[in-house]
Order: structure tokens, then C-alpha cells, then sequence
């Protein structure tokens, strides 16, 4: 496992998730929801979260069908991506898989109370969180980076 604090990013429409883990890879907590509409803006807000937390690499899920298929969101997520291994060069970004991760995390969020209206401003975040566990429990398990690296292209 290779030492270092990760960032997580879900993106969405409305509003873009982020996590941090600590230096070692055993926790996921989040950080804060970014308001997804004004794309520029929320590149530059999560460029300096990436300034300040100094992460070893920055995950962006993936959204994939259950069948593993890539649609609009997909594409969405694959170019948000792109666009901040740009901006945020030389921190390396990659894609992970999140499927169903919107869905545990708003799962999660009514086990431990917390109602639907409440539940719309942290489920991103949520997600955010369970996309990392993920990413840091898969290079656990395998030793190696979790999902593709993706390169900007210049």
C-alpha cells in the first residue's frame, strides 16, 4: 500500500462530492460538496482543496451501469477528469468504478438517521467517502493503483 492522502471526487449535476483519507489509507472522511453547475468554478474550488490537502492522487468515480456499460454520466465523469489532471498537473487523476456508490451512501446516511431533505446537502460527500474505501481497500487487496490513469491531454 503505498503511503499518501487521496482524494475522492463524485461528480453529479447539481453538486460534485469530495473525500480525503489520511496519510496511511485507513480512513475516508469527507470533505466538503462543491456546487456542480458552474463547471469552472467548481474546478477551481476542487484544485485548491487538491492545493491544500497535498494527496498523492486524486480518484474520480466512474459511473457505470451494473452491466458495466458507460453512458452519458460516464462520459461526463471521463471528461471532468481530464480536465483536472490539467489543471492539477503533476498529481496524477484516475477513474474508479462507483457503482452503487450513491446508493450505500444514502443507504448509510438513513441507517444513521439522517433524512432525505438533510441527506441531499452530505449524500455526495457520502459517496465521495465510499468511492475512496473502495479505491484504498482495492490496492490493499491487490497492491496495485486502483482503476486507470488517465493523462491529460495537452
Amino acid at each position: 500500500m503505498r503511503r499518501g492522502r487521496r482524494i475522492a471526487i463524485d461528480v453529479g449535476d447539481a453538486r460534485i462530492g469530495v473525500a480525503s483519507c489520511d496519510p496511511d489509507g485507513v480512513l475516508a472522511t469527507p470533505v466538503e460538496t462543491v456546487p456542480g453547475r458552474d463547471v469552472p468554478a467548481a474546478r477551481r474550488r476542487i484544485a485548491q482543496i487538491v492545493e491544500e490537502y497535498e494527496p498523492i492522487e486524486v480518484l474520480v468515480g466512474l459511473p457505470r451501469s451494473l452491466s458495466g456499460r458507460e453512458g452519458p454520466a460516464a462520459a461526463k465523469a471521463r471528461g471532468f477528469a481530464v480536465d483536472m489532471a490539467k489543471i492539477i498537473s503533476p498529481v496524477p487523476v484516475r477513474l474508479v468504478d462507483e457503482r452503487m456508490t450513491t446508493v450505500t451512501a444514502t443507504q448509510g446516511l438513513r441507517a444513521s438517521g439522517v433524512t432525505a431533505k438533510k441527506g441531499r446537502s452530505v449524500v455526495d460527500q457520502a459517496a465521495a467517502v465510499v468511492i475512496l474505501q473502495s479505491a484504498l481497500e482495492t490496492e490493499r487487496v491487490s497492491g496495485k493503483a486502483p482503476g486507470e490513469s488517465v493523462e491529460p491531454f495537452i
